[in-house]
């Protein structure tokens, strides 16, 4: 992964509260095995229309939040079913935070494991900032793993994030990077078992 430490972008507000996984990636689009590709698929039905052509209403078709890297939502976001596809999409996309009051766990478990930074303010910060990018798409919020604030004009707030999933994306590791780190003391424990134990070569 690549390390978080600082985002500095604009907004693409999306007020709406429950915003599940199925939403955000439909389930026809999960037959891939990469975890690349997906984001021209986000939010697949509420970009378009019935008859298929584009939803011009929706956010993310509407030209000046087309460079967004930060996305704004509701309560409960990701919500539903457990899917990796869905923070995949959403960083594709081209997102690099979400900013909600709330978020589904698992989700929010899948969105660290990836670099997509999820961030919960309370639903008053969030919709100062909702409100903020609708009046102005240009307006730029930055996000601070680092210091664990939210700033924009006129606006200041601080967020919680556990010292391990802090520590991993500042660093940029994995899973499997965590485990790297312990190399020595991989090689340690395997090196002290008896021999007629199964062992790692």
């Amino acid at each position: 992964m690549e390390p978080v430490k600082t985002i500095i972008g604009t907004a693409a507000p999306l007020p709406r509260a429950n915003v599940d996984t199925d939403q955000i990636m439909p389930k026809q689009f999960l037959k891939r095995v990469e975890r690349s590709g997906y984001g021209e698929f986000v939010f697949w039905d509420w970009k378009r229309r019935d008859d298929g052509t584009d939803n011009p209403d929706f956010v993310l078709n509407k030209a000046e939040y087309a460079d967004a890297t930060i996305l704004l939502a509701g309560p409960n976001f990701g919500s539903g079913s457990s899917r990796e596809h869905a923070p995949w999409g959403l960083q594709d996309w081209g997102f690099q935070t979400i900013i909600a009051p709330s978020f589904a766990d698992i989700f929010f478990n899948n969105s660290c494991n990836i670099g997509l930074l999820p961030v919960v303010l309370s639903e008053k910060e969030v919709q100062y900032l909702i409100e903020l990018a609708e009046a102005d798409p240009k307006a730029e919020i930055r996000v601070s793993l680092e210091d664990l604030t939210v700033t924009a004009d006129g606006f200041e707030a601080t967020f919680e994030l556990d010292a391990a999933r802090r520590h991993r994306l500042l660093n940029g590791l994995d899973a499997i990077g965590v485990a790297l780190g312990h190399g020595d003391e991989i090689d340690h424990f395997e090196a002290a078992r008896p021999s007629h134990k199964p062992a790692l070569t």
